[in-house]
Formats: structure tokens, C-alpha cells, sequence
């Protein structure tokens, strides 16, 4: 692939995610502010969104096999681990952004529990097994994982009680 189609797809594919994402959230507002119909329609488009971006990242061959998308995902969460959050840490930190520096708190916390996840779900898919049938749960507030069934009372990030959670 040359090149300049490269960079266009990888930058078509970033654009069709970020849209793919923003239309979610206006979704879930719209849907907070009792507009269903509104809702239906971002959810409607974000699907199309993410259509794009599936092709784009197809023509790029970003998806593989199993156990190599584990790995790349796994990469990626080691990445914002150990470079990217600390930075953006660091930059909201001197700007004295308060809002930004929780944010970016609760994102590192739940991205050191997905590289373990993603870690362990590799050395299951080695096997040629599947994971466990265990439910997953995300805090809505802050990204925190839990798998299993007993669940915390509350997140142990952000404090959010547990019937808030988001079951998987």
C-alpha cells in the first residue's frame, strides 16, 4: 500500500472512530433528556460511523487473528499506561486542570485492569479454550472492570455505588 493511501485510511479510520464515539454520547443524552427518537438516530448513524471505520481498519489490516488482536490490545493499554496518560497526567497537572487530571485518574486505573484482562484472556485463548461465562461490569463513571459476580458496593476508583454498574 503506498503510503498516502495509508496515511488517508489510518487518518479516515481515526475520524469515522471519533464520530462513531461522539454520536454514542449524544445518543445517551438524548435519550437522558427523554428524546428516544433523537437517540435512535445518533445510535442509527454511530452504527454507519462504525461501519466506516471497520472497512477503513480492514483495507489497513488492523484486525487479525485472536490472539494477535489480543496482543495488539494489550499493547495498546500498556501504551496509555506507561507513556501517554502519565504525559497528559503531567500536562493537566502544570495547567492545574482538576477535571482533567480525575478523568485521566480514572482512565489509567481502568486501563492497568485491561491489560491484565486482555493478558489473561491470551493465555486462555492459547489453549483453543474461551473465557469464562463470568459477567463483566463497568463503572459508568470512571471505566472500572470487574469480572465475576461480586461485584464491590461500591468502585473502588471513583466510589460509585454497585447497581450503577453496567453489566456485560
Amino acid at each position: 500500500m503506498k503510503k498516502m493511501v495509508e496515511k488517508s485510511l489510518n487518518e479516515a479510520f481515526a475520524g469515522e472512530s471519533m464520530a462513531h464515539m461522539k454520536y454514542l454520547i449524544f445518543a445517551e443524552i438524548a435519550e437522558n433528556s427523554g428524546k428516544k427518537n433523537l437517540a435512535r438516530l445518533f445510535r442509527a448513524i454511530s452504527y454507519a460511523e462504525f461501519v466506516h471505520a471497520k472497512n477503513h481498519a480492514t483495507a489497513l489490516g488492523i484486525p487479525k487473528d485472536n490472539l494477535e488482536n489480543l496482543e495488539s490490545a494489550r499493547s495498546g493499554e500498556e501504551f496509555e499506561i506507561e507513556d501517554m496518560y502519565p504525559a497528559y497526567k503531567a500536562i493537566a497537572e502544570y495547567f492545574e486542570d482538576k477535571q482533567a487530571e480525575l478523568y485521566i485518574r480514572y482512565a489509567l486505573e481502568a486501563e492497568k485492569i485491561h491489560e491484565k484482562l486482555y493478558e489473561e484472556a491470551k493465555e486462555t485463548v492459547e489453549k483453543d479454550e474461551d473465557l469464562a461465562d463470568d459477567d463483566i461490569y463497568i463503572c459508568p463513571v470512571c471505566g472500572f472492570t470487574y469480572v465475576g459476580s461480586d461485584v464491590p458496593d461500591t468502585c473502588p476508583v471513583c466510589g460509585a455505588p454497585k447497581d450503577k454498574f453496567k453489566k456485560f
